[in-house]
């Protein structure tokens, strides 16, 4: 009789639910989309009960069809950097404050001129960042006390949910690792940072391993997601150190690009990887005992998703009325536009920027326009803006390891014209998987396995994805786009002034 293991992605936009035979086969998937409520320029907020319908939604929806008795356990990938206050039964007591969300500015600023800018990367392998969710339980403390005084503890968003399954208050390595309070190297709540922040210890969760067997479901939970008691919860992981072991990124030195809403080039280490310029940012990876060394860019394929919006009502009339995708049609678009989008740049900066940038008042622009550029120049100069940003990266990256081939994966990585940028602007091979909007969910599922012991080790990987086709870098591109970059890094450097103007106004 076959088995099943449960993987939820928690994500920005929905909760993906997916069932996987313990073979590596993905079953059936089902997705309950929930709402961001954005406001005050900068406040970005959810719903946790919304997560917990969504959860509880989409875990019937996928097990209909099979004895609940045979699903053995459910882990997850999770949106990070979240910050969840709840008082001592796990209620949460306010809606959550999560990753794009930047008020705590004034926090990030105190802490870093407390702890020292130098200090923090060294412990915690990240940057101080109104992001991170020390600072937005900061925030909370300065700004809505009341709420602080009742908070028993701070969780992030999947464990949010393993709480509501298990009533347990626990987090995992890697989401420890995206709150800025991590002693990295000895993968535990940094005493440094959180007295300096005025954090009490006690509000931290408890700590473990992404594959630890946190406990089994609560009678309640277990009715709430037609499962049984049997059920075990492993703690699993943050999406991006998720998507490592997702793009089979399992040893040192693999390397791989995710390219969504947001977009990544990280690896696995065996050690803390800090580059020079401060470029890179370094989690706890799922895998015990590893790292994984990364570099976020905020817009990706939100970039895209804009210029849709702004630009190509008519492209989307059309794909509607033909039952195809719009991004099929914006692709066709971005082919008529020759490499280079005719000296068109775009700075993909719609959100601020975490890397290559830290800088949370940057915007983005287009530069270089003249009266030749058409609508299919804006639309091919958008991916090749994030391509270049992504390209300061992959040069921080190269710090450590030499890189001639990445991984592709991630919801945007399904169109071969903009692999085709990324591979001639980055100048490597990309190999794209055959599950690029599963790399998440798969790695969950795997995590599951290794922490009820079904399966041995992570290599187990390879039974879930595959390379199914690979972009090789087109050499009649590369001097354009050389020069380009030029064009493109200068152009941030002239705007700085602006964006620290801009910001006051």
């Amino acid at each position: 009789m076959k088995k099943y293991l449960i993987a939820h992605d928690l994500g920005t936009s929905s909760n993906k639910a997916s069932l996987f035979s313990t073979e590596g086969k993905l079953v059936r998937s089902y997705t309950v989309p929930y709402d961001t409520h954005f406001f005050h320029k900068n406040y970005a907020e959810q719903n946790t009960e919304d997560w917990w319908r969504a959860v509880c939604t989409a875990t019937k929806k996928i097990v209909e069809e099979i004895d609940p008795e045979d699903v053995l356990a459910i882990s997850f990938s999770s949106q990070m950097q979240a910050c969840i206050v709840v008082d001592k039964d796990g209620n949460a007591l306010r809606p959550a404050i999560i990753w794009a969300d930047q008020r705590a500015e004034d926090q990030a600023k105190q802490l870093e001129s407390k702890v020292g800018y130098n200090r923090m990367y060294e412990l915690n392998g990240h940057r101080v960042s109104a992001s991170y969710s020390i600072e937005k339980l900061m925030w909370l403390r300065d700004n809505e006390p009341e709420i602080y005084a009742k908070t028993y503890k701070m969780l992030l968003a999947k464990d949010y949910i393993i709480c509501r399954l298990t009533g347990k208050f626990v987090t995992d390595y890697s989401e420890a690792s995206g709150t800025d309070a991590f002693d990295l190297k000895a993968l535990r709540w940094s005493e440094e940072i959180l007295e300096t922040a005025g954090i009490s210890m006690d509000k931290m969760p408890e700590l473990h391993a992404s594959t630890d067997l946190i406990g089994h479901l609560s009678e309640q939970a277990a009715e709430a997601l037609g499962l049984t008691t049997r059920t075990g919860v492993v703690c699993g992981g943050g999406d991006g150190p998720c998507s490592a072991l997702g793009a089979g990124s399992i040893e040192s030195g693999q390397m791989f690009l995710s390219f969504g809403t947001s977009s990544w080039i990280a690896g696995t280490t065996d050690e803390v990887f800090l580059d020079k310029e401060k470029t890179l940012i370094c989690f706890g990876h799922v895998i015990p005992g590893k790292y994984m060394p990364c570099g976020t860019m905020q817009a990706a394929g939100s970039s895209y998703s804009y210029i849709k919006n702004a630009l190509c009502k008519e492209e989307e009339k059309q794909a509607e009325m033909r039952g195809e995708s719009v991004y099929d049609l914006l692709n066709q678009q971005v082919a008529e536009s020759p490499a280079g989008a005719k000296g068109l740049i775009f700075l993909p900066y719609m959100l601020g920027e975490r890397s290559p940038r830290w800088n949370p008042h940057t915007s983005g622009s287009f530069l270089g326009i003249k009266m030749e550029h058409e609508k299919s120049d804006y639309i091919r100069a958008v991916l090749e803006g994030v391509a270049m940003n992504l390209d300061i990266i992959l040069n921080a990256q190269k710090e450590r390891v030499d890189i001639t081939e990445l991984v592709l994966t991630g919801g945007g990585a399904k169109g071969d014209v903009l692999a085709q940028i990324l591979a001639d602007v980055l100048n490597v091979t990309l190999h794209r998987l055959d599950h690029v909007e599963e790399a998440t969910s798969i790695a969950a599922a795997v995590i599951a396995g290794v922490g009820i012991g079904i399966f041995k080790d992570f290599s187990v990987i390879g039974q879930f994805v595959k390379q199914v086709n690979t972009f090789m870098p087109n050499q009649d591109n590369q001097e354009v786009y050389r020069k380009r970059k030029l064009c493109f890094e200068k152009g941030y450097q002239c705007l700085k002034e602006y964006y620290d103007l801009d910001s006051t106004m």
